[in-house]
């Protein structure tokens, strides 16, 4: 997806600054608006920004980061523990962010983000990796973006009608809490 200055008009009034390194609109919104951008690995002055996928559309920053309140990241780390099939999910989801970036621009680093592969660290970085590509590319990130469309009310607006739902991920948003993050 290309970037038009319209875009960078308005990913700019998302942030309060202007977005710097922006390559792509990596998703849009269902209702139009860009809310992933894609970004180059160094920025024009050099400096390296690892950060492939940012999120930008405030709805959606706003509910990962109740997420983040509602201690999300850490039930999904302590579940990267215990489930070997998940945290193998996670490595190859990593693995594919770095080649990702790589083709762009190769760092010489095996950070990517989001804490990958051992931690979670950031649910705006996976919840900007999972929207841009797609929901079957890995399970933390699929399950995020469910987590924010349902707990959100974001479905449809910010977030595609068909994504999957927490009930079709067996997730109980009833095990978090949200008293803090609201």
């Amino acid at each position: 997806m290309t970037v038009t200055d319209a875009d960078i008009a308005v990913v700019t009034e998302q942030l309060g600054r202007t977005p710097r390194g922006v390559l792509e609109v990596s998703y849009r919104t269902p209702d139009g608006q860009p809310a992933v951008i894609k970004t180059a690995p160094k920025l024009a002055d050099g400096t390296p920004f690892p950060t492939l996928y940012y999120l930008t559309d405030p709805r959606l920053t706003a509910e990962a980061s109740r997420l983040e309140v509602a201690h999300v990241m850490k039930w999904m780390e302590a579940r990267l523990g215990e489930d070997e099939e998940l945290a193998a999910d996670y490595q190859r989801a990593h693995e594919y962010f770095l080649a990702k970036r790589n083709d762009i621009e190769d760092l010489g680093t095996d950070f990517s983000g989001g804490g990958m592969p051992d931690r979670v660290k950031c649910l705006h970085v996976l919840i900007a990796y999972a929207l841009a590509e797609g929901p079957q590319h890995f399970r933390l990130g699929t399950e995020a973006v469910a987590m924010a469309a349902d707990h959100g009310k974001l479905r449809g607006t910010a977030i595609p009608q068909d994504w999957p739902t927490v009930e079709d991920l067996g997730i109980d948003l009833a095990q978090f809490d949200f008293s803090n993050a609201e």
